[in-house]
């Protein structure tokens, strides 16, 4: 069936008069950041005055936190004292690194609550505002247990993964991301970039016979990448047909000089071989991608809202829950790296990969999320 329209910006084949969802992401995100200071006071006093309507996540008022906060990290302490008092403790990011009187007041309300939904609430929020008497709160609850604790399905230091960050049986706590964020754009037809998505390899898949991919290049060296610590090239590797069948991450170990080993997955151990669905046209768009690092750090929220936009560092945007894979080699959480949306690379598919590494065994993970 042919489609009747075409987005005017890009091109793009529609079945509707107007932009694509993509197009029309990238004009809102454009509009954000070019508010002006009063625009933005403006929207933080609406944001205020309506804060219940953001808790029963109603527009304008989700809408503009959310571009608030991730392309203009404009979340003030008055906006997270007007949440608290309205006791509007969705979405968890409003409180990060909110001021201590905020953080008390959360730890309060968690300490007296005695609903499961609002005690896992709460602790996503305590993660996001992160300091350390919130981790001492956690901390508390994951040795002695409130009664609610039965009713969820994970400990609180789980919960702190919300906010990057978690702590073991002994208090020890662990950054698990970066506090920089660069982005991936479109950049010029063969322009340098210390990051590039999608390279295919010569070496097959054990499982269904289609070419490996390297997903994710990235030079550590560039000044732009010193914060990841990284003193040469990390590559991840995976099947861009399997990726999103297991049940579980994929892995490969890397060297600093750009090599890459898949780990054989025991996840599909037992199971019939599957088919290769991906053609050889989709390995020549995904290489042919335009996308190259952005020249800027960017706010950490920056791709948390959105489905368009490829970001290295910062926090993800997690399709389903905040899910930090366990390093297969020394058991200790892997520090979340870089996500990838499928389709900012190639047209039909969905949902995001999102990438993680241990730098102490040299291990890359990457699992993919869709609804």
């Amino acid at each position: 069936m042919s489609l009747k329209y075409t987005c005017p910006s890009c091109g793009t084949p529609l079945g509707y008069e107007g932009l694509c969802w993509k197009c029309k992401c990238e004009q809102e995100r454009k509009t954000a950041l070019a508010w002006t200071p009063e625009q933005i006071a403006e929207n933080q006093r609406n944001l205020i005055q309506n804060i219940q309507r953001l808790g029963d996540m109603e527009d304008p008022e989700s809408t503009d936190f959310w571009q608030l906060l991730s392309y203009r990290d404009a979340i003030t302490p008055e906006i997270q004292r007007a949440a608290l008092t309205a006791e509007v403790f969705w979405p968890c990011e409003i409180y990060y690194r909110a001021p201590a009187d905020v953080r008390d007041g959360l730890i309060a309300a968690l300490l007296k609550t005695e609903n499961a939904h609002e005690a896992a609430n709460l602790m996503c929020c305590l993660a996001f505002q992160g300091d350390d008497k919130a981790m001492e709160t956690l901390l508390e609850l994951e040795r002695n247990p409130r009664p609610w604790r039965k009713s969820l399905y994970v400990d609180p230091s789980i919960y702190a993964q919300c906010g990057g960050w978690t702590f073991d049986k002994e208090g020890h706590r662990t950054q698990i991301n970066f506090d920089t964020c660069y982005p991936m754009v479109k950049g010029e037809p063969g322009e340098a970039t210390p990051v590039r998505i999608g390279r295919v390899r010569e070496d097959t898949c054990p499982h269904c016979g289609c070419q490996m991919v390297d997903i994710l290049v990235l030079d550590g060296r560039d000044e732009r990448l010193k914060f990841l610590g990284l003193d040469g090239i990390l590559t991840a590797t995976c099947c861009l047909n399997c990726v999103g069948f297991l049940k579980g991450p994929a892995f490969n170990s890397f060297t600093l000089d750009g090599g890459a080993e898949v780990f054989p997955s025991e996840l599909f151990d037992g199971a019939e071989k599957m088919d290769c669905y991906v053609r050889l046209e989709d390995y020549k768009v995904l290489t042919e991608n335009p996308f190259v690092l952005g020249k800027a750090p960017v706010p950490m929220f920056y791709g948390s809202a959105c489905e368009d936009v490829n970001t290295v560092g910062g926090f993800a945007n997690w399709v389903q829950d905040a899910e930090y894979t366990t390093c297969p080699h020394c058991d200790k959480p892997m520090k979340y790296l870089a996500q990838i949306q499928w389709d900012t690379l190639m047209d039909g598919t969905e949902g995001t990969l999102y990438i993680e590494f241990c730098p102490d065994c040299q291990i890359v993970s990457m699992q993919h999320q869709q609804t």
